[in-house]
Parts: structure tokens; sequence; C-alpha cells
């Protein structure tokens, strides 16, 4: 809120004898200015658009991330989409410390070590953290976990969501649908590489350690949207000196698809082996870590821009 101080001033004119009235209307700012502890804490969940990333640098843990949260000192990550709505009631896993002060953020993370950011404040949901050792610019939009759309993050990337397991094997074959060659590939493996993400698929069966899978062929994969049904996504699978296979995928939970083969008709179920969880805990033993050969890294999908921020550090 803004108020109103009224100053009045009163001139006498000597040589008039006569008075004068003035009154100067002054507006003063008089509310309060907001921490940046406060700025981070009054939104449960920032998402960090990747999108609106600016510089050429990378900072591996926003890379990575789909939404943080600042929570006491302790800073929370989606990570991964296995899970994502529900792992640590919607925040994800704590994955590190920060401490904040003037618009000065610096996070202790437990896999990429100490990185320091100037904080700006965009608009009253949108705050951008600039990186000035690698001139670059993560923006993050607020969001109450009431009204963050899980759903949407979720299918919107699930190209994401199969490189989170090390393999999916094959559990269902329908017995309607024309014979084809698909029904000999048992196992598929979707692999992080940018936007020509690759595949590899497997006639191997019942393999428990997936490390131990022989892969016959590889290729290149792409998800895209199917007009009318957002929740329903057309699969393609570009095989190396065959033709490609369509299918129409849909997620029945966070461990299980379906893959609708649409020119034989057959309807085939895949279980994801070996998740992978990214970014672990430092302090908790056990859980899976990124591989270092292929880490996941969300890809900007609109060219890289230069950064116009300019460090205001001494």
């Amino acid at each position: 809120m803004r108020a109103l101080k009224l100053l009045s001033v009163f001139a006498l004119t000597a040589t008039m004898f006569t008075s004068c009235y003035r009154e100067d209307i002054i507006i003063v700012d008089t509310a309060p200015q907001l921490s940046l502890n406060q700025v981070l804490n009054s939104y449960e969940l920032w998402y960090v658009d990747i999108n609106q990333t600016l510089g050429y640098g990378q900072t591996p843990f926003l890379q990575i991330a789909f939404t943080l949260s600042f929570r006491n000192g302790m800073l929370f990550a989606n990570n991964n989409l296995v899970g994502f709505g529900s792992q640590g009631n919607g925040f994800g896993i704590a994955v590190g410390d920060y401490n904040a002060y003037d618009n000065i953020l610096d996070v202790y993370h437990d896999v990429d070590g100490f990185q320091t950011f100037d904080v700006y404040i965009i608009n009253n949901n949108t705050i951008e953290l600039y990186n000035p050792f690698n001139d670059t610019s993560y923006f993050l939009k607020g969001f109450q976990r009431s009204n963050f759309d899980y759903d949407f993050i979720f299918y919107d990337n699930i190209h994401y969501f199969l490189q989170e397991y090390n393999a999916w094997e094959k559990v269902y074959t329908s017995n309607f649908g024309a014979l084809n060659e698909f029904d000999n590939e048992n196992y598929l493996q979707f692999l992080s590489g940018g936007n020509d993400n690759s595949f590899r698929s497997s006639r191997d069966f019942g393999i428990s350690n997936t490390n131990l899978i022989f892969w016959d062929y590889t290729g290149v994969y792409g998800v895209g949207n199917i007009p009318g049904n957002f929740y329903l996504k057309r699969l393609t699978l570009d095989y190396d000196f065959f033709n490609n296979e369509f299918f129409e995928l849909s997620v029945i939970n966070d461990a299980r698809i379906q893959l609708y083969h649409n020119a034989s008709g057959t309807v085939y179920e895949f279980v994801g082996r070996g998740y992978i969880q990214y970014l672990r805990d430092g302090s908790t033993m056990g859980k899976a870590e990124v591989s270092t050969n292929n880490p996941k890294m969300r890809t900007q999908m609109v060219d890289k821009k230069p950064n116009p921020r300019q460090s205001k550090r001494n």
C-alpha cells in the first residue's frame, strides 16, 4: 500500500500583510520491502522455466531440476518425473542447503558443490537466478502445491520419464493384432542426448540384471502430441536400416507404460527396470545416482541467446 502524507506550509508575505496557504502532496512508499528469504519462501514450488534461460553456460542442478523449493535453509528439488507430485509431499528430495542475504543466493549442493547467484525479482511470481561465473540466467516461476499442474509438466516432458529407467521390459502382448517384427523386441532403453534422443532394443528374454542385456538395435526416438488427447502421445522408433515403428504411448503408472502398435493393432505393456534417481541426497546411502556417462539434462528447446545481464558485484 502507498500512504499519502500531507504537508501544509504557511507563508507570510510581510510586504502585503496577507497570508498564503500552500498544500504539497508527497507520496511516501510505506510498503515493507520483502527480504530475499521472504521472497523465496513466498511460494512452495519454483518451476525452472528452462526455455527462458539466457546465456551459453550451464548450472547442472538447475539444468536437471523441474522445480526447486526453499525451506528453512534446505533446498529441495523435483529432478525426476517418476514420483512427480508425490515424492517428498510434492517437494521432491533434499539436494543441499542455501543461504540468502541482500540479493545473493548461495547454494551448497550435495553433488555440484558451492554455487552463488545474483537474484532479481522480475514480477510477482518470477525471479531470475544469475550465475556470475558462467554468465547464465535461469528463470523460476512461483506456485503453491495446490495450484501447480503436476500432470501437465509430467506429460509435457514425458520423453525424460522414459529415460528414468535403465531398461523397459515387455511384460504383456495382446493376443489380437497382426504378427510383426516388434513382437520379438523384449527390452527398450531410452537414452538422453538433446533433441535427437537415442534408443536401443533387445531380443533378450528374462534378464534380471539390466546391465547384462545385449542390445541388438539402436536408433533415434521421438515423442509427439496427439491432437485432442494431451495424455496420449505418439512414440516413433526410428531403427537404423529399418522402417520406423509408430505407437500410441500411454502411461499406466510411474513404472508401467502401454504401447499400441498402429500398423498391427497389437497392444504391448512394458515395465521399468532399474530406476535412476537423479541428484541423490548426499546424506542418504543406497540411492541411485546419475550415470556419469549419460546424465539427464533438460534441453532448451529454443535457440540459446546471449545474456545481457552483468554481475553488479564488486
